[in-house]
């Protein structure tokens, strides 16, 4: 574990934002420097006439924040930690830190059932069978913990008694929607929730496209049930692109959406009918992997 005057500061500087930096920008930073404390160090210079916490106050006091989280059973996991999910690491989209509740875990296997929250019969039913199918497969099930197909894909789960995680929009403290209450508490039971947000951090404009782009990094792949023109869904697909993790549209999405018209064509985007379709490319995926992992430990010192 990172020692504790590092983690204060990243939290600090998250918090401070000190010269009106971004989370973006103070991410890279400290990635690359390799120490929050040396890039609080580099924003926040000491002040003379200032009456105001020292630099050694304000860390001390984020740390504090730190240890009354943990105590209340929220994990924080910095960029800097061993705990911090590796599959978050080598993505655009790199959070500077996650919160969770629940259990952590690698979900190397790990796909996610996304889609409108305004969702058909057609569409709960879909991602519905999906879930059960994937989760008697040992997939881990992925979804954003909200209304419609989220809340189908994570109940389909919890019925199969397979691990699922909620990667939310809001702080870990809050419930949106508020009557997805008992939904969060049952898969931080079994599973986890995960948020890149400050534990009582409130849902934005901002915030669900940027919780797509960590739930697209966390997973192996993304499968899109059903969405509008306008679906948040649709930033998820071009994040997965851009992340090199595949796409699976259901085939009613393609016929809907001129967005999913155009992205067909790219990369690592697939068109599925059904789980068999939905099994065999996530099964060529996990082979692809394989391999991968076999040429780095051949060429490791």
């Amino acid at each position: 574990m990172t020692n504790r005057a590092e983690r204060g500061a990243l939290i600090a500087l998250l918090e401070d934002r000190p010269a009106g930096a971004t989370w973006r920008q103070l991410t890279d930073d400290v990635a690359e420097c390799g120490s929050a404390l040396a890039v609080y160090n580099r924003y926040v210079e000491p002040d003379l006439f200032d009456s105001g916490d020292t630099a050694t106050e304000r860390i001390e006091r984020a740390a504090a924040e730190i240890d009354g989280w943990e105590a209340q059973g929220i994990g924080v996991h910095t960029l800097l930690d061993d705990t911090f999910p590796p599959q978050l690491r080598d993505v655009l989209h790199m959070p500077p830190v996650v919160f969770t509740r629940g259990t952590l875990a690698r979900d190397e296997r790990a796909v996610a059932i996304v889609g409108s929250r305004q969702a058909s019969s057609e569409g709960l039913t879909i991602a519905d069978r999906l879930a059960t199918g994937l989760a008697g497969h040992g997939f881990t099930i992925v979804s954003g913990g909200a209304a419609g197909i989220d809340s189908a894909a994570h109940q389909a789960a919890l019925r199969e008694g397979t691990r699922t995680v909620a990667v939310i929009g809001t702080g870990v403290r809050k419930y949106y929607p508020p009557e997805n209450r008992d939904l969060h508490d049952r898969i931080a039971e079994t599973g986890m929730v995960l948020s890149q947000f400050m534990p009582d951090a409130p849902p934005t404009k901002t915030s669900f496209p940027m919780r797509n782009a960590v739930m697209s990094g966390y997973v192996t792949a993304t499968v899109i049930v059903e969405a509008g023109e306008r679906s948040g869904t649709r930033i998820q697909a071009r994040n997965a692109v851009e992340h090199g993790r595949p796409v699976l549209l259901v085939d009613s999405v393609v016929r809907a959406n001129t967005w999913a018209q155009a992205m067909q064509a790219k990369p690592g985007v697939h068109i599925v009918t059904n789980l068999a379709d939905v099994l065999a490319i996530l099964e060529k995926a996990d082979d692809s992997d394989d391999a991968l992992r076999r040429l780095l430990d051949s060429v490791a010192p």
